[in-house]
């Protein structure tokens, strides 16, 4: 599956989610089914979440369009991969790039940095978040690869 053939076959159904993400990790494509947490320089919601079983499902992040500091690292995305997540997509920055590169997981983020997150327990978890122009419900689809990133309120795969 690409991303580039469900627009093609599927644009009434879909928005582009209009960011520059970077792609991590091994998986090439990702598309399922979300949920969302929005937290700002800080993970302690994500953390809870990525622990939890995921059932396949795609963990959209609001950080807020950070790259000043980290919100997903190695240790995160093994736990993701672990409770069996398929993989993120975050509005803001990971660390430990080269370490998730060689992960079985996709992780879409704006870029890195080696600064580790804050752990306040100030974020929401299973709310609507929006960024790059389009707005996220949990329980929605994204289908996401190194073209881009896709949203729909119906599975189209």
């Amino acid at each position: 599956m690409k991303t580039a053939d469900l627009i093609d076959n599927h644009a009434a159904q879909l928005e582009f989610v209009h960011l520059p993400f970077r792609k991590f990790g091994q998986k090439a494509f990702i598309g399922g089914m979300i949920e969302t947490v929005k937290c700002f320089e800080e993970n302690t919601k994500m953390r809870e979440l990525l622990q939890s079983p995921g059932k396949g499902r795609i963990l959209v992040v609001d950080g807020g369009g950070s790259t000043r500091t980290a919100i997903l690292g190695d240790k995160m995305a093994g736990w993701a991969i672990d409770s069996g997540w398929a993989g993120l997509i975050i509005n803001g920055a990971i660390r430990d790039s080269v370490e998730v590169n060689e992960m079985d997981i996709a992780v879409f983020a704006l870029g890195t940095s080696p600064v580790r997150s804050e752990k306040t327990n100030a974020g929401q978890s299973g709310i609507d978040v929006k960024f790059g122009g389009v707005r996220f419900e949990s329980g929605h689809y994204v289908y996401a690869d190194a073209d881009g990133v896709l949203y729909s309120p119906a599975n189209l795969v």
